[in-house]
């Protein structure tokens, strides 16, 4: 209808002046404009706004109603996000994953969700026999994990799982050793060296790995410094021998 175009131009209009007096920038193009006054019409339960105060009404309720919106949003990734942590402290993984992924769509910059999806993804490769899926899931874990070291790289959590997964699942230890060295350089108990006697026995072991025997000697013979468990100890002093064994062949 004529009339209802007119209107349709005029709520354009007085969204563009709205846009340029609280300097939101240049008005869109005007088929996306035309698009939003259909929309705030609609909103109006089917009536055609007929003045000025009758659009200043209508974009109103057409803000309000995007309010409203994103306040549903934001209950529901709390709701994704409790659910994800409460499955993932019981174990129960897949689960975890699924509503995980969910939470990560409300909360894309979350770094505690990604690394929780790394370890929960690391795990179900772990449980499962498929080869392919098993590789699913370890691609998930590392992307997982370096998407969050990239949200926060100071967060720590991250490295050191993804020095395991790298290490022991991925046999990629050179790719472990930078990931461990910054979690033992920056962890808040390190005096001088971190007192993580397990990231130590990681590092130590893709030292080994990579042929590079005297640097996996050297981090058995810190944690042996360290380490206040008589097990630990004998542990490190075991695995020291055997690389002491291939240096001296």
């Amino acid at each position: 209808m004529k009339i209802k175009n007119e209107v349709v131009i005029g709520i354009v209009v007085l969204i563009c002046i709205a846009g340029a007096v609280v300097g939101i920038g240049a008005c869109q193009t005007r088929s996306r404009q035309s698009q939003l006054a259909a929309h705030i019409i609609e909103l109006g339960g089917g009536g055609t706004p007929t003045g000025l105060e009758d659009l200043r009404k209508a974009i109103a309720l057409y803000e309000k109603k995007i309010e409203e919106h994103v306040k549903d949003a934001e209950k529901r990734g709390s709701y994704w996000k409790i659910l994800a942590d409460r499955l993932y402290d019981k174990g129960l993984h897949a689960d975890a994953l699924d509503a995980l992924q969910q939470a990560i769509i409300y909360q894309p910059e979350d770094t505690a969700l990604y690394y929780m999806q790394g370890v929960s993804a690391s795990i179900m490769a772990k449980a499962v026999a498929d080869t392919a899926q098993q590789d699913k899931y370890y691609t998930l874990a590392e992307t997982s994990f370096l998407r969050s070291i990239a949200l926060n790289s100071k967060y720590l959590r991250p490295r050191y799982s993804l020095g395991v997964l790298y290490a022991f699942d991925l046999n990629r230890p050179d790719d472990a050793i930078p990931h461990l060295q910054l979690y033992l350089e920056q962890s808040p108990n390190s005096t001088p060296m971190a007192t993580d006697i397990n990231a130590m026995f990681v590092l130590a072991r893709a030292y080994y790995m990579t042929g590079d025997n005297q640097k996996a000697v050297e981090w058995y013979d810190t944690i042996i410094a360290h380490t206040k468990d008589p097990a630990q100890k004998v542990e490190a002093d075991n695995n020291k021998q055997i690389v002491l064994e291939q240096i001296y062949r």
